[in-house]
């Protein structure tokens, strides 16, 4: 693993803030109805688990898991399946948990992917968008919080299974080798 060191980036606080309006919200975009959330695995466990306790609504909840970055910091380009969804979605409302949309190569396999299941409605919640990142055009309905850019940890978020541990979000700065002194 590269030298790097963490820069703290976002707030535990903070993160708690947005994920109880972004509950508040969609509660009341879905007053009166259930809604199926399909969490991300691995990154988006924490965030969802959050996103659940703070929801006003039914809600069923189910995980997905695809790979697309391994050990590296950008995705390669290929999303592979690891587990599907269990829980049929034909009819039902679904939002996509995710704990970060970046390229949007993953996201929009994930839309394709699940609109084969017939919902009747499909949303995306993500913690964190880095909407400068995008290579794909997908559509994020209900964002935590914006950053532009750089490779963030923590709050589920993890560098080569690292990190996920961490109650805020840090950005990695990588030390390059002849900028270190020991």
């Amino acid at each position: 693993m590269r030298r790097h060191r963490l820069a703290p980036k976002i707030s535990y606080e903070q993160i708690q803030h947005r994920v109880q309006e972004l509950a508040h919200q969609i509660s009341e975009d879905y007053q009166g109805r259930e809604v199926v959330l399909v969490g991300v695995l691995k990154g988006a466990f924490i965030f969802m688990a959050d996103l659940v306790r703070h929801l006003q609504i039914p809600a069923e909840v189910d995980f997905i898991r695809v790979a697309s970055y391994g050990n590296a910091t950008k995705s390669s380009g290929r999303v592979v399946l690891k587990k599907d969804v269990e829980c049929p979605l034909e009819g039902k409302d679904v939002i996509i948990v995710e704990d970060i949309v970046d390229s949007g190569i993953t996201l929009s396999w994930l839309l394709e992917h699940l609109r084969e299941r017939k919902p009747r409605s499909l949303k995306v919640c993500a913690l964190i968008d880095k909407y400068e990142c995008r290579e794909v055009e997908v559509p994020v309905d209900y964002i935590g919080i914006q950053i532009p850019g750089g490779f963030v940890v923590g709050y589920g978020l993890d560098f080569a299974e690292r990190y996920r541990e961490l109650q805020g979000i840090y950005e990695v700065v990588f030390v390059d080798e002849e900028d270190s002194t020991s």
